[in-house]
């Protein structure tokens, strides 16, 4: 994004120039081309011109409306994520920013990916709001309690860029500062194998949703007393009023904190809440977990669904 940030940023600076230059130039000209030169001068009454205001009003509206439709093009490239994209996790806490990969390979105030990858944060603060702000890559997005914002990038260049806090946040809002460090593709797959090896997010929320006795009512089939949850991600789901919804990451987690806020249509609101009794990090796996149960025919006859993806696979959203 940066290139074309920066491209909108010097053009706003240019034009500010050019017409600061121009409107200063023409009072110092009218203000001397019109001085009083006599005591007796006086100035001849105008009754204005009407090319003369059509010129000033079309000009500018143009120049405007330039400039919004420009702008508005960057902001939708910046907010939709491409459709392939390599997820990563973020969870903002006073005063630290905690990552984690697909993989399962986390890490705190550093985040490694691969350059010429497409990678999409999706963010959640712990306490208050904070802000991701990694100036070298001109991208910044609020992280905020309770519900999910999104941030994608593409890095281009090897090395070391600095990750900020762009909210105030409390006493040490100054010293929560990261790293991203790009690295080669041969170099990130080598960094992703040195990891603690306790499986990938998506396995470890399954153990999370065993644990917790989900798989009790969310059943492959549909004999379960709550809906079945294979390929529920990204797709339409319709609820008791009539109304559908989109089964994206906030939806799953309000499911799961708030499960009687949305109920399905054709079942009761019987699901307990799970407030305070998951981690934002195990929501979080809850989710991965969630988007990896692919709905295939081999689901209808007990097989089980393919396997995520391999580690440092773009997955896609």
């Amino acid at each position: 994004m940066a290139p074309q940030v920066d491209a909108l940023y010097f053009f706003l600076i240019a034009l500010t120039a050019f017409f600061t230059l121009l409107i200063s130039g023409m009072v110092v000209y009218f203000a001397i081309k019109y001085r009083r030169r006599g005591a007796n001068d006086a100035g001849v009454p105008i009754h204005g011109n009407m090319r003369l205001e059509a010129i000033w009003t079309v000009i500018p509206l143009l120049i405007v409306l330039f400039i919004f439709g420009w702008s508005a093009s960057l902001f939708f490239t910046m907010a939709r994520p491409p459709a392939q994209t390599l997820d990563v996790y973020v969870v903002g806490k006073q005063w630290m920013w905690k990552f984690q990969h697909a993989d399962g390979r986390a890490e705190v105030n550093e985040l490694h990916v691969p350059i010429g990858h497409n990678i999409r944060l999706t963010m959640t603060s712990q306490d208050v709001i904070h802000d991701v702000y990694i100036p070298d890559f001109r991208v910044k997005a609020d992280v905020l309690p309770g519900r999910y914002t999104h941030l994608w990038f593409k890095a281009t260049k090897p090395g070391r860029y600095h990750l900020f806090c762009a909210e105030y946040c409390g006493t040490n809002h100054s010293g929560m500062v990261g790293w991203v460090v790009v690295q080669e593709r041969a170099e990130y797959q080598q960094w992703l194998a040195g990891g603690t090896g306790q499986g990938t997010m998506a396995q470890t929320g399954e153990k999370l949703f065993k644990d917790l006795s989900c798989i009790t009512c969310h059943k492959d089939d549909t004999t379960g007393r709550g809906p079945t949850l294979l390929g529920l991600y990204g797709k339409a789901v319709t609820l008791d009023n009539g109304n559908a919804v989109e089964a994206d990451e906030a939806y799953i987690r309000e499911s799961v904190v708030n499960p009687r806020a949305k109920i399905v249509s054709g079942f009761q609101p019987i699901m307990p809440t799970f407030q305070g009794l998951i981690s934002e990090e195990g929501l979080l796996q809850l989710i991965e977990y969630v988007k990896s149960l692919k709905a295939t025919p081999s689901n209808a006859t007990g097989v089980p669904a393919a396997a995520p993806a391999a580690p440092g696979t773009p997955a896609k959203k």
